[in-house]
């Protein structure tokens, strides 16, 4: 987990990324951190793609954090017109000047013209902070095109500043971006263009690795880590079953956090166990069906007790008899 300070400026509000005491750093994670840091550095934008629940856009502040910019902070949404990313006029100013110097003479002058506001992403391209655009492809295509001058010619086209001294913003030399999505097939989600996505450096995320998942569930919820590591296993074993790669680690917290707050263990006599794992599980992989029926309490059913059994302690060896001689 990532934790952010917001730091007052001329240009509004800036998040500072830190690392809050949830946030895990495995090798697993600074060997993907170091990989989207060299292209970063390298000058070209970087884009997570992958499932949810596989860690996206805390990957994204923790790089984000290691770079020691500001960051600039904009979610993908249905709604939004390239003016969302880059500013708009907002209404008009209107100026009046009355001159009565000559008391016979009375002359007025009138002035108005349009105001603009600029929005996050000229704001960031002018002062060289890092962009998090999080979930990029649930706007639509066309209003993701600002971003196409910016990362071939490094300027940002705005033509309605012209009044305001050009039509364009030259993009900061310290000016980064990171983009973060799901796919394609999931609800509320476009498809990128092409050229859009030709400029972006893409990093395909996966689950975690074992180690990394038991490590976050302990951080975010303060079970035992023999806890953790039962509750890690049977999501692992249901994802062979799963759809969209789920359950994800979101499910291993919950279950674990649960657990926590009612003082309970992941053990096989354990009724809070029980019941929070079929109704979390079940929930998150409702649409594995055969017949027409869900086969996710049957599998979890299973996984629970494959998981259990391999932990409980072989029973004692029996004693060997005393020497008859």
């Amino acid at each position: 987990m990532i934790e952010t300070q917001r730091q007052s400026g001329d240009n509004g509000d800036l998040v500072v990324p830190e690392a809050g005491d949830g946030f895990v750093s495995t090798p697993f994670v600074e060997q993907i951190a170091e990989r989207a840091l060299t292209y970063l550095q390298a000058g070209y934008p970087i884009h997570f793609a992958g499932a949810a629940g596989t860690g996206k856009t805390t990957l994204a502040f923790h790089v984000a954090a290691k770079l020691g910019r500001p960051v600039s902070l904009i979610h993908g949404d249905e709604e939004f017109a390239s003016s969302d990313l880059v500013g708009q006029d907002t209404g008009y100013q209107k100026r009046k000047l009355v001159d009565n110097y000559i008391h016979s003479v009375l002359k007025t002058e009138e002035e108005m013209h349009s105001l603009w506001v600029e929005n996050r992403l000229t704001l960031a391209c002018r002062n060289g902070d890092t962009l998090i655009y999080d979930e990029f492809n649930r706007s639509r295509p066309e209003a993701n095109n600002p971003f196409l001058s910016i990362f071939s010619e490094r300027i940002l086209n705005l033509p309605k500043m012209r009044r305001a001294g050009g039509g364009y913003v030259e993009v900061a030399p310290e000016f980064r971006a990171i983009f973060t999505s799901n796919p394609e097939e999931y609800a509320g989600v476009h498809k990128t263009q092409d050229a859009l996505l030709d400029r972006l450096i893409t990093i395909q995320l996966e689950h975690y690795d074992r180690d990394t998942e038991v490590q976050i569930t302990m951080a975010r919820s303060g079970v035992a880590q023999t806890d953790a590591e039962i509750i890690v296993d049977l999501a692992r074993d249901l994802r062979s079953t799963g759809v969209n790669s789920r359950p994800t680690i979101r499910a291993c917290i919950a279950i674990a956090r649960i657990l926590a707050a009612r003082q309970a263990h992941a053990r096989p006599e354990d009724s809070v166990f029980q019941w929070v794992c079929r109704d979390v599980l079940n929930t998150d992989n409702a649409r594995v069906t055969r017949g027409g029926k869900t086969l996710v309490p049957q599998k979890v059913e299973e996984a629970m007790l494959k998981g259990l059994q391999s932990r409980r302690c072989p029973p004692p060896a029996p004693p060997v008899p005393p020497d008859a001689s």
